[in-house]
């Protein structure tokens, strides 16, 4: 199957239509198999999505062969995001919880934090329970490209902390958001964590 890294190449989230794009070129290729050829439409069909195409990603997640058991994972998971972003969360819950579980049972460690990332954005009332269960999962990772996630999560963990007036803890989230992005980050990760923890910090010393 493919590393992540080689999608990660191909995507360019600021930019779904180049993405949908690089994938479908990506798909005409000779050099990947036909497992490799349905997980990279995996991605278009996340590509397409992005773009508010939701039914024609739809249309293509079920044309996709879901024999391979990494494919089947990202299937559901793409699933779980075009029910979500089309605003049907709660359809969406049921399958990014069996994603989580297929790809934690097959040691996709990546997919199953993708997975427990998305059930905190679809199931809102559980939200900070899916972060939390989320970085737990990324903490034990074996692959750096894994633990990136902390800096995600991190930040996502603050937001939504300090969204509930729970300022303390929020700037504990950014201070290790901050720590990991100053490991594995982008320049523009760190800037967001120093910025948020500046944020904070204001709103700390303002008070209730």
């Amino acid at each position: 199957m493919l590393d992540q890294k080689t999608l990660d190449h191909l995507w360019n989230f600021r930019d779904p239509a180049a993405s949908e794009a690089a994938f479908r070129n990506a798909m005409t290729e000779g050099s990947y198999d036909a497992d490799e050829r349905a997980e990279l439409a995996t991605q278009l069909g996340r590509a397409i999505s992005l773009q508010g195409r939701f039914e024609e990603a739809d249309a293509l997640l079920d044309d996709i062969d879901d024999d391979e058991p990494t494919v089947g994972v990202r299937i559901l998971l793409e699933r779980g995001r075009v029910l979500n972003a089309g605003g049907r969360g709660a359809m969406a819950v049921p399958l990014l919880e069996q994603a989580a579980e297929m790809a934690d049972h097959l040691g996709e460690e990546f997919l199953a934090v993708d997975a427990l990332q998305m059930l905190s954005i679809a199931d809102a009332a559980n939200s900070e329970v899916w972060m939390r269960s989320a970085l737990e999962y990324a903490s034990t990772a074996h692959d750096e490209r894994t633990k990136r996630w902390m800096i995600v999560l991190h930040t996502s963990l603050g937001t939504f902390l300090r969204g509930k007036g729970r300022l303390t803890e929020a700037m504990v989230e950014f201070q290790l958001a901050e720590q990991w992005a100053e490991r594995l980050g982008t320049e523009r990760q760190r800037e967001f964590a120093r910025e948020a923890i500046t944020e904070c910090g204001k709103a700390l010393a303002e008070g209730p």
